[in-house]
Parts: C-alpha cells; sequence; structure tokens
C-alpha cells in the first residue's frame, strides 16, 4: 500500500485533533504529564551515552551517538501517546475545522496547559535522578555542556532556532498521524527527536528540561534565563510549527483533495 495522500493524512489528523478537544481536564493532563516523563528519558539517554563514549571517541562523536539515544524519548512518545507541547500546533488546529467556538477556548486550555505539565514531570524526574551517584560519574559534566551550549547563545539565534525545532516537530506530527502502522511511526519519531538533540535546537520543553539537569550538576545559568529562554523557545516553537508547516500542510490537504475530486 503505497503512502496516503496530503488529504486523507489531514481528514486523520483533524479526528484526532476533535478528540483532544473534547477530552476532559483530568485525561489532557495525565498524557502531558507522560509527556514530559518520556523526554526526561531522552535527555537523560542523552547525557549517559555522552558521558561514558566521550573520552574514547571524543565529544562530537559521543554527541551524535547521544543524540541518536535521545531518540528514544520520542519513541515512547508516540507508542505511550503521550502529548508534548509542540504536538498541539497541527492537530488540535485540524480538529477546529467545523467546531463551535467556544473550541478555541480549549486549544487555549492545551496550550497553557500542556507545556508546564511537560516540564513539571520532566523537572520532577531530573530532581531524582541528579540525586549524588543516583547516574554514573561523570553524567554531570556531560549534562552541563548540553545546558550550557544553550546559554552561550545570543537571543536571535535561540529564536531561529526555535522556529526550527517548532517546524521539525509539527512535520512529524504530521507524519506520525497519516500512518497507521507503529513500525513507520516509531522510525520517524526517533528520526526527528535524533534531529532535534543533534542540532540541540531550541524546543521549549527539551531545553528547558537540558537546563534544569545542568543546573542541578552545577552550571551556572540562571533561573531568570531558563524562564526567558522557554518563552523565547515557546513563541518561536509556535511560529516555525504553526506557520511554517500546519498552515502549508493544511493548504495541500485541501487544494490535493480539490484537484483530485474536479
Amino acid at each position: 500500500m503505497g503512502a496516503p495522500q496530503p488529504e486523507e493524512i489531514y481528514v486523520l489528523t483533524r479526528e484526532e485533533g476533535r478528540h483532544r478537544l473534547e477530552r476532559p481536564f483530568l485525561e489532557m493532563s495525565s498524557t502531558a504529564l507522560a509527556a514530559g516523563l518520556d523526554i526526561a528519558i531522552g535527555v537523560t539517554v542523552l547525557t549517559l551515552i555522552e558521558s561514558q563514549l566521550e573520552h574514547s571517541i571524543g565529544t562530537r562523536a559521543a554527541h551524535t551517538l547521544g543524540s541518536i539515544g535521545f531518540g528514544i524519548g520520542f519513541v515512547f512518545l508516540i507508542v505511550g501517546r503521550g502529548e508534548l507541547f509542540t504536538e498541539n500546533f497541527l492537530v488540535p488546529l485540524a480538529g477546529l475545522d467545523g467546531r463551535e467556538r467556544n473550541a478555541w477556548w480549549k486549544l487555549a486550555e492545551l496550550w497553557t496547559v500542556s507545556p508546564v505539565l511537560n516540564i513539571a514531570a520532566g523537572a520532577l524526574i531530573a530532581l531524582f535522578l541528579t540525586v549524588h551517584s543516583v547516574l554514573p560519574f561523570g553524567t554531570g559534566e556531560s549534562a552541563i555542556r548540553t545546558a550550557e551550549t544553550i546559554h552561550a547563545n545570543g537571543w536571535l539565534a535561540l529564536f531561529v532556532s526555535a522556529i526550527v525545532a517548532g517546524g521539525l516537530m509539527t512535520a512529524m506530527t504530521w507524519y506520525v498521524e497519516g500512518q497507521r502502522g507503529m513500525g513507520i511511526r516509531v522510525t520517524v519519531a526517533w528520526i526527528a527527536g535524533s534531529i532535534l538533540a543533534l542540532g540541540t535546537f531550541n524546543h521549549a520543553i527539551v531545553v528547558t528540561i537540558e537546563q534544569v539537569y545542568g543546573i542541578r550538576y552545577g552550571a551556572s545559568i540562571p533561573w531568570l534565563f531558563v524562564l526567558e529562554n522557554f518563552f523565547v523557545a515557546a513563541a518561536g516553537n509556535m511560529i516555525g510549527g504553526i506557520g511554517l508547516v500546519t498552515l502549508n500542510r493544511f493548504t495541500q490537504a485541501r487544494s490535493g483533495g480539490k484537484a483530485r475530486s474536479g
């Protein structure tokens, strides 16, 4: 069977979006918490691989392998049906198609509650795992380096990086929602997660959790920067996710559907 057409992907995405907009608050909260846990696992794998391999194969090679390991967090996210902040651009916006105006309030709830709970769950795991001697010796050096890499960038670079991250994650969502086979969904999620980590792109949830890890291990990063960067990253993620990918994919799907029906 060939790949689904854009209009077919849109229909599947719209149905999932409608489901998300109709969920009770408790279900929405639990899926957001689960996503934060999944991302924290990915960050942990990234730092573990880097710290264990950098002295034998070099920092850059270790980061490459660690980035591949980070993709496991996104595999858990997709298989476990968690809900990351950046997944709530494409899917619920499609779900708004044909809905009443009060559905926009549910969308606003998604956009405010999900990132807070994503970070809360991920930060909690970071607090547990950074207790002395829980993770192997040397893990902290990798966590500090990852956190300080973001901190060393200027605001323009962070904002543009966030746009790329938002576009990448929303493209991943489009590809995943259009596939029924779990093997393809897992592969796409793993690849997207690995690219995100490899480029150290400024994803509002991922980077915030990475900075919590780094600060816990002693990175000299002000908490004010963590907060400021979260808002910069969230804004960039939304521009990249909605402006660069969601609107384009919706146009593609509707145009393709009209052409084939005509």
